[in-house]
């Protein structure tokens, strides 16, 4: 896989109507604090460590974070916590990212979505994360990935389908192994929804990279 030449592909799909219209719409509306920005508003790309040998898996941008940055958890709380969590751990070179332009930079890891387009309400419909699933099968088959974190349900079910596996219920903190050895951590999202409500802490989202980071393919 040539990151540039997937990126180049995933930024100009138009696979998706319904995602098309809000992202772009979101784009021109803007939120107030932001009013001064140019808004991406177009699929956001996968980010990192074009050699990394460690995959995270997200679920979708956020309509004001990478919708607005153009980079994936730039830029909204889901990545001041992500951010913080892996520049504690030395993957992250610094721990928050509000913008492009931050200078942020992952080291030996990469991070992609299952949905590469805002959506409303931050759920994506299953037709459009299948639309969605050739860019995902795109990096996983693209090397022998030590370990994967999944943000999520979703990011979890698709890893495991991309992988032809039998899934096994998600739960935050589980961890299994592919047939090849490749590591798979889960953990709950890093939404507001989780973190305010204190169904994430900051200690089990850490708890999780540590398990993620602590691995090496076996065979």
């Amino acid at each position: 896989m040539d990151l540039e030449v997937l990126n180049a592909e995933i930024v100009s799909c138009r696979a998706c109507p319904r995602l098309v219209e809000w992202r772009e719409r979101i784009g021109l509306e803007k939120r107030k604090s932001y009013a001064d920005d140019t808004y991406w508003a177009r699929p956001v790309p996968t980010f990192g460590d074009p050699d990394a040998t460690r995959l995270i898996v997200g679920l979708a941008p956020a309509a004001h974070g990478a919708n607005r940055t153009g980079r994936m958890f730039h830029g909204d709380r889901s990545g001041d916590w992500l951010f913080r969590a892996l520049h504690k751990v030395g993957v992250a070179r610094i721990a928050k990212a509000d913008r492009i332009e931050d200078g942020q930079e992952l080291i030996g890891a990469m991070i992609t979505a299952t949905a590469h387009c805002a959506p409303p309400d931050n759920k994506p419909l299953p037709e459009e994360v299948d639309n969605c699933s050739r860019f995902l099968r795109a990096v996983m088959q693209s090397r022998e990935w030590e370990s994967i974190l999944c943000l999520g349900s979703i990011a979890w079910n698709q890893v495991f389908r991309q992988l032809g596996m039998k899934r096994i219920p998600f739960t935050h903190g589980v961890v299994t192994h592919t047939p090849s050895g490749t590591k798979l951590v889960a953990s709950f999202h890093p939404s507001q929804q989780n973190t305010f409500t204190g169904r994430l802490t900051e200690q089990m989202l850490d708890n999780a990279i540590h398990d993620w980071l602590d691995a090496s393919i076996t065979h």
